[in-house]
């Protein structure tokens, strides 16, 4: 594991140099002793001011100076450091490379980067397990911040949003990967620590200034972002430190979307014997008989020999899939965050040392989504929101997967849709800590934890639709393109089409989540041999709550049009004087496929909502029992009690240094959950409490079984608790389809992964050294979401309770069945504990220095393979199979250059079944192509540096489809973030 350590550091640096080496000339750039880097071990010594010498028990270090310099200091801290995990630190002040913390760890070995549509990178989650099972602490601190994923997301779980914290505020990242008993439980996967900022980290008197222009050609604008830090010490006594950073970038995103695939259900639409049980299309049937203004020869009633029509057999017409929804959709907005650091060292004697951090940080994601959706989903005869008699297939092809390569669907429907999402994110941190070298051999140290997060999005939706039955067809091709083309017979940008109301949503979502505690610990011995213990005091709580003013403002705003009593304020009949067109004239300019199709009607949503006084129904909007991002409502506290015992020893077994750390922790969880549940036709509230304990040993071993080969060992035992939102009670039935719903489970429990790690490195001399490390969890207890089927009135849902849309599309999906609203299939998503799952991993690292070549020329190369497996035949989401990491460098003459590549093998996104036979959704494979490049200002005693960096040079899409294995021509989404270039300048005073 160590030996992919130092690749990913490698990368990492790699990545840092165009911003660390042109900070300063490699001939003035000196690789420094490693600090202390027991910051990551989340232990109160963590943060301790007085970084020493590598100590055993503690992950390599970086400092990053320049990329040689820094691939050396990796080299000689991997060798001294004992456990399995990697660090990169930065010389100053903004040198950390990309443009987040997510971002920075992204080349790391085993560490994969969950990104946003718009390409950002927002979560980390390493060794194939998800981003909730990274614990992320600041300064040796657990945090948790309420945000949800990224800009369209709606995750409640323990996963933190690293986008909201600027690289330029943070000097040292830690990503542990074998846990230590004085480490903070709750990450499986391993621990990343973020260390910001300090002043006693460049004594004297510094004022750095970076500033950006950032560039993308997903748009064509430009997006400033900067930071400012000034630090100042007093003798040795006492520093401070100031620093501000922000960015603002201009975004827009261009895509398709299917919400999932689903089948023409044909035994429905020749039988009058059908049933639910038979509706595969859940709520999807062709006409039986031709409807109006079909064409093609028919007259409205005519009999309908789809075999026919289509052109395929029976067998062939019942399982050729579409999609869902399939929608042209372009995502367009700003995204701002800035934050502020305030930083006090304070050092009274040379064996005491306090320090006060403090943290602010706000970040607004303000985005309006805009599609066209072809309106397959709940169509067929008798539907009241869509065509009503359902398509009519014409001469159709599929390929072996059964997907539809090509063919025209008369009576077709489509709906626009404009979505906004308004979100705003604020979070705080004080974290104070305390060194005091009580005696000789005995350290004591302590450290509090104050932290608070807010989020608040509002979503409302504006949703029109073209009128039943008025002759449109669709053209549909897909045949191996990014996704299909689906091209109309009309104009949809056409405001006179007669469009009518479908659906309007006011919607919010707030959450509040706040985290305090304290720790200390105290050691004695020397490095010979040392014990420490400690304990620690945690509470967390998060507070979810959902606000859903929908049925007011569709019944005042279009009134009998949407299913309500009385006359809207814009009533159908009014509408075409609040629509608008988007022309998006070079739609899909970053894809090689067809649109079909580059503007359509929209609603001219700001008219809509100074006519209707939207402002005073989102203000006034009532709690509702479940959130507009889909997730549950309801508080979740925790709190959490532990201690850990430690020991630490060095002595030699045949010639070679041998190392040993290990002890056990001790945790104590006590957990209250409350939430809403329906009980009738009532909704009451749930509270549960439990508790649980946790006894956490490992043990980690190095051995220099060769003065060039290192040897290393590791066993422990760890746990992670289970995710927030999986444990709210109640059900959640929040489709708008009324085809699927979502119940939390309160009972589940936490789980404890049994692991073992073993591997080692050769060191070739200099920077160059060679690694293999293997790894394995046996996790007891893996939770997964499963899909079910009930009937509705199985889920205990009063039916006058739902929204007018849901009650129509039941309504609507028993006609096209005939069968009782009551019998209608309901797919029910739950988490589960599974009994056990397996991960297995390699990780290979090759580091390289190419000087006969080219002086100051090198390389680095990491990959991981990780096979999973597990009783029930479920996997973890987001294990990918393989990934590689390779970084090309140089520096020299004031010059640095870096080209990295990271490249992420297919894995599941989201477990079958989803929605239609056993598919599941799958993320493509993605590589994505970076050049990082900086230069020295001659003449300016290297205080100005010039900086470039591309980013997505290949111009990578972000692309999942549906399918059994996932190689199938059912793309579930596709996103274009395009090309990003940020060049800027720094400058140190």
């Amino acid at each position: 594991m160590k030996a992919f350590r130092l690749s990913n550091r490698a990368l990492l640096l790699s990545a840092t140099a165009f911003q660390a080496v042109i900070a300063m000339p490699a001939a003035a750039q000196d690789a420094t002793p490693a600090p202390s880097a027991s910051a990551a071990q989340g232990s109160a010594t963590a943060d301790s001011p007085d970084d020493g010498a590598l100590s055993q028990g503690q992950v390599e270090e970086i400092i990053v100076t320049g990329i040689r310099a820094s691939l050396d200091s990796a080299t000689n801290a991997k060798r001294s450091e004992v456990t399995f995990g990697d660090s990169i630190f930065a010389e100053d002040i903004g040198k950390l490379p990309a443009t987040n913390i997510a971002e920075t760890l992204n080349r790391i070995p085993g560490v994969r980067l969950n990104r946003d549509i718009t390409g950002e990178g927002t979560q980390v989650a390493i060794r194939g397990l998800g981003p909730s099972f990274t614990r992320v602490l600041v300064n040796g601190s657990p945090v948790n911040v309420a945000s949800d994923g990224g800009t369209n997301g709606g995750s409640t779980n323990r996963e933190v949003d690293l986008d909201l914290f600027p690289s330029e505020l943070f000097t040292r990242l830690d990503v542990v990967k074998s846990p230590l008993p004085s480490q903070v439980e709750g990450g499986i996967a391993g621990v990343v620590n973020m260390r910001n900022a300090r002043p006693f980290d460049k004594p004297g008197a510094h004022l750095t200034v970076v500033g950006q222009g950032q560039y993308t050609d997903s748009n064509g604008k430009f997006s400033p972002r900067g930071a400012i830090v000034a630090s100042k010490t007093f003798g040795d006594t006492f520093g401070i430190l100031v620093g501000v950073a922000g960015v603002k970038a201009k975004t827009r995103v261009d895509g398709w979307e299917s919400v999932g695939w689903t089948d023409g259900n044909y035994a429905c639409s020749t039988t009058s014997s059908c049933n639910a049980t038979d509706d595969d299309g859940n709520g999807f049937s062709y006409a039986s008989v031709a409807p109006s203004n079909l064409g093609h020869g028919y007259t409205a009633g005519d009999a309908l020999d789809l075999t026919q029509t289509s052109g395929l057999t029976a067998d062939q017409l019942s399982l050729a899939k579409i999609p869902r929804l399939g929608r042209n959709s372009v995502q367009q907005g700003t995204r701002s965050r800035y934050s502020g650091l305030v930083s006090m060292e304070w050092r009274p004697s040379d064996k005491l040392h306090f320090a006060l951090d403090g943290m602010y940080a706000w970040s607004q994601r303000d985005f309006t989504h805009y599609t066209m959706n072809w309106y397959v989903r709940n169509s067929g005869p008798g539907s009241s929101y869509t065509s009503t008699g359902g398509m009519v297939p014409f001469d159709l092809t599929v390929d072996d997967d059964n997907v539809v390569t090509s063919g025209t669907f008369a009576n077709s429907s489509f709906f626009s849709d404009v979505d906004i999402f308004k979100q705003t994110t604020k979070f705080w941190n004080v974290t104070p800590s305390m060194t005091w070298d009580v005696a000789d051999k005995l350290t004591f140290t302590a450290q509090g934890n104050f932290s608070k997060s807010h989020f608040f999005r509002e979503q409302p939706s504006f949703i029109i639709q073209t009128p039943a039955q008025s002759g449109i067809s669709v053209d549909y091709s897909n045949s191996g393109g990014d996704f299909p083309t689906i091209t109309p017979s009309v104009d949809l940008a056409d405001t006179s089409l007669g469009w009518q109301w479908y659906r309007l949503n006011v919607q919010a979502v707030k959450r509040e989540t706040t985290t305090n505690g304290g720790r200390f610990d105290m050691k004695y011995g020397d490095d010979t041999f040392s014990v420490k213990f400690g304990g620690s005091y945690d509470y967390a709580f998060r507070s979810i709550k959902a606000y859903d003013a929908s049925a007011a403002y569709q019944a005042a705003v279009c009134g009998s049009d949407c299913g309500y009593t009385g006359t809207g304020l814009i009533p159908n009949s009014d509408l075409s004087q609040y629509l608008t067109t988007l022309n998006v004239s070079d739609f899909a300019h970053l894809s090689s496929t067809n649109p079909g199709y580059t503007s359509f009607t929209i609603a001219d949503i700001k008219k809509i909502m100074k006519a209707t006084n939207y402002k005073s129904y989102l203000k006034n909007a009532p709690e509702a029992t479940s959130s507009v991002t889909g997730g549950g409502v309801g508080d979740i506290g925790e709190k959490v009690t532990a201690g850990f015992l430690e020991f630490n020893g060095d002595t030699d077994i045949l010639g070679g240094e041998f190392r040993v750390v290990g002890g056990v922790r001790f945790a104590h969880t006590e957990q209250m959950v409350s939430g809403p549940i329906t009980v009738g036709s009532s909704t009451v509230e749930q509270t549960i409490t439990s508790s649980y304990d946790n006894w956490l040993p490992s043990i980690n071993m190095t051995w220099d079984a060769l003065p060039n080969l290192k040897l290393r060992f590791s066993a422990s035992r760890s746990m992670t608790r289970a995710n927030p939102g999986d444990l709210l009670p109640g059900l959640t039935f929040s489709d708008p389809a009324a085809q699927s719903a979502s119940a939390g489970n309160p009972d589940l429990k936490p789980y404890t992964s049994d692991n073992i790690d073993f591997g080692g490195e050769y060191y070739t001399g200099g920077i160059g050294y060679v690694g293999l490390a293997f790894f394995h969890k046996m996790i007891n207890g893996f939770t997964l979401t499963q899909q079910t089927t009930e009937t509705f009135s199985d889920l205990g849902v009063d039916y006058d309770s739902l929204t007018v849309t849901q009650q129509a599309a039941l309504t609507d999906r028993a006609a096209a069945t005939g069968t009782a609203v009551a019998d209608l299939p309901i797919y029910v998503n739950q988490p589960v504990n599974l009994q056990s799952l397996q991960i297995n991993g390699l990780e290979a690292t090759w580091v390289q220095p190419l000087d006969f070549l080219v002086d100051g020329l090198g390389f680095s190369a990491n990959v991981t393979r990780i096979k999973q497996s597990s009783d029930s035949g479920l996997y973890a989401p987001g294990v990918a199979p393989w990934s590689y990491n390779l970084q090309g460098f140089y520096e020299g003459h004031g010059v640095s250059v870096s080209l990295n590549y990271v490249w992420t093998d297919q894995f599941v996104l989201i477990n079958a079944p989803y929605y239609i036979n056993d598919w599941g959704v799958y993320q493509d494979s993605r590589g994505q192509f970076d050049l990082s490049v900086g230069y020295d200002l001659p003449g300016m005693d290297n205080r100005v540096h010039l900086t470039l960096d591309a980013l997505n040079l290949t111009n990578a899409a972000i692309r999942a489809t549906n399918g059994q294995d996932g190689n199938t021509n059912a793309t579930y989404s596709v996103y274009y973030p395009g090309r990003q270039v940020l060049f800027g300048i720094r400058a140190d005073f």
